[in-house]
């Protein structure tokens, strides 16, 4: 199997009590990497490393030019590295490696070029006052960041909390899910060929509660929090955080309202919605899992959708034919499991999907049809590849459904009319509205959910506003 070890201060070390645990190919279902499992004393020493970085080495004192340099080095290496990169997150957990290859490396490597250029370019507020004094605004590094990242985009979304962070001068702490550590040891590597200087990327391999990422967001020496997962983790490292007035960035859960209205361009609203939510196994926060469609073309785009999903191709995420693979871990499926098989019982029907019955952790793209209002499939976020499927009337009645959840993160119109479309979008309570696509982004709009789905802004000026402490500076002009 492979070893993994924690990276701190440009070190690849074991844990202080010589523990470990196991990563698991979903495909397989058989162990694949022994990796470090980090505790209290492992987080202490990787703070250290960082604060030490941070308030000593010569990372946040590098001009933008000279850390972008070492950041788009960075970039190069990942890219040369491709493969290597793109398999570690197909075994660990079930990516398809097609995905991994052509989306999720080559955008892991665009944010740090991305983020490069930006700490570079950014302009900084000029305020001429009629006083006789100037005020200009500058933009310091925050200090320590701790990064704790999720399972289903493991490289990308790590890469999307790491990288604006070094830009603007910090250093980071970066925790990968537990269920996803090879990739970020990886890159972890290619950091320190890079050129980047001991202590600036540290990684610590663990789990959340009693474990690494628990002793971390404790951390009074930590600056600031970025995290990425689910709604209740994210109020347990809110409330472990206040205790220190820790900044916190929060991506938290979603349940994607998406509206097809009756005169949408149906191929384009099919093809997109498929993406939507089948895309990772629907292990997406964005996925659009609600699905609302007129009645007008209810029967004939679902009939349409129905199609569509039964035409993916599931097996071996490591085939590159595939497009569907198994779930994370045995404990996400049975919880997407107990979902698909609560159906029914709810009020439910499956149209199409449900369970493979063969002992792995696979489930088929699934449409379900009729779910009332208060159905746990219809409101809670399941994180898979399941998907309802309800029709309505009206603009209004669509708005409604749509805004009818305790979670924001984002939510998808389809239509031709564009009035329509800007005034829809107007009033989705969400953070990331798409109008007759889905999943595209552009890197400095801010990024981010209310309610349930997270607290704070991310990408762009937002990424900056987190990462660093503004400055207000005032200078007279005149003599007295």
């Amino acid at each position: 199997m492979e070893t993994i070890r924690h990276l701190i201060d440009g070190d690849e070390v074991d844990s202080r009590d010589g523990a470990t645990f196991e990563s698991v190919d979903p495909w397989t279902r058989q162990p694949w990497a022994r990796v470090a499992l980090g505790g209290a004393a492992d987080a202490a020493r990787a703070v250290t490393a960082a604060r030490r970085a941070f308030d000593s080495g010569p990372w946040p004192r590098m001009g933008f030019a000279e850390r972008g340099a070492i950041l788009h080095r960075f970039a190069d290496l990942i890219e040369a590295h491709t493969g290597e990169l793109a398999m570690a997150d197909t075994r660990d957990m079930g990516k398809p490696i097609t995905d991994a290859t052509t989306k999720d490396v080559p955008r892991t490597a665009q944010n740090y070029r991305f983020f490069a250029d930006h700490a570079r370019l950014a302009i900084a507020e000029a305020l001429p006052m009629d006083t006789g004094h100037h005020a200009y605004t500058r933009y310091e590094p925050a200090g320590v960041a701790a990064a704790i990242a999720p399972c289903n985009f493991p490289l990308m979304l790590e890469s999307w909390k790491v990288a604006p962070a070094l830009a603007w001068g910090n250093t980071v702490v970066l925790k990968p899910a537990e269920d996803t550590p090879v990739s970020a040891s990886i890159m972890a590597r290619l950091a320190v060929e890079a050129g980047l200087p001991p202590g600036v990327l540290n990684v610590l391999h663990g789990f959340g509660p009693d474990s690494a990422g628990a002793a971390l967001t404790a951390d009074p020496r930590v600056d600031r929090i970025t995290f990425t997962g689910e709604s209740g983790t994210g109020r347990t490292i809110a409330a472990a955080a206040a205790a220190n007035l820790t900044p916190v960035s929060l991506e938290l859960g979603g349940k994607g309202a998406n509206l097809v209205f009756d005169d949408a361009e149906l191929a384009g609203a099919v093809d997109w919605s498929i993406r939507a939510i089948f895309t990772n196994a629907g292990q997406v926060c964005l996925a659009g899992s609600r699905l609302y469609v007129q009645r007008g073309v209810y029967e004939e785009f679902l009939a349409r959708f129905v199609a569509a999903a039964e035409a993916l191709v599931l097996g071996d995420p490591k085939d590159p034919a595939t497009q569907l693979g198994p779930l994370a871990s045995l404990t996400h499926y049975r919880k997407v499991r107990g979902y698909v098989d609560a159906v029914e019982a709810h009020g439910g029907k499956i149209a199409t999907g449900g369970l493979v019955e063969d002992g792995s952790w696979r489930v088929r793209p699934t449409v379900v049809t009729d779910a009332p209002p208060d159905a746990p499939v219809r409101r809670e976020e399941i994180f898979g590849p399941v998907v309802t499927v309800t029709p309505f009337d009206d603009e209004a009645e669509a708005v409604a459904g749509a805004n009818d959840s305790p979670y924001g993160l984002n939510a998808m119109v389809f239509t031709e009319n564009l009035s329509r479309a800007h005034r829809v979008a107007a009033a989705l309570r969400a953070g990331t509205i798409w109008a007759n696509c889905f999943f595209v982004r552009d890197l400095r709009a801010p990024f981010g959910g209310v309610g349930d789905s997270g607290v704070g802004r991310e990408g762009g000026n937002f990424s900056r506003e987190f990462f660093t402490e503004p400055k207000a500076v005032v200078m007279a002009l005149r003599a007295r």
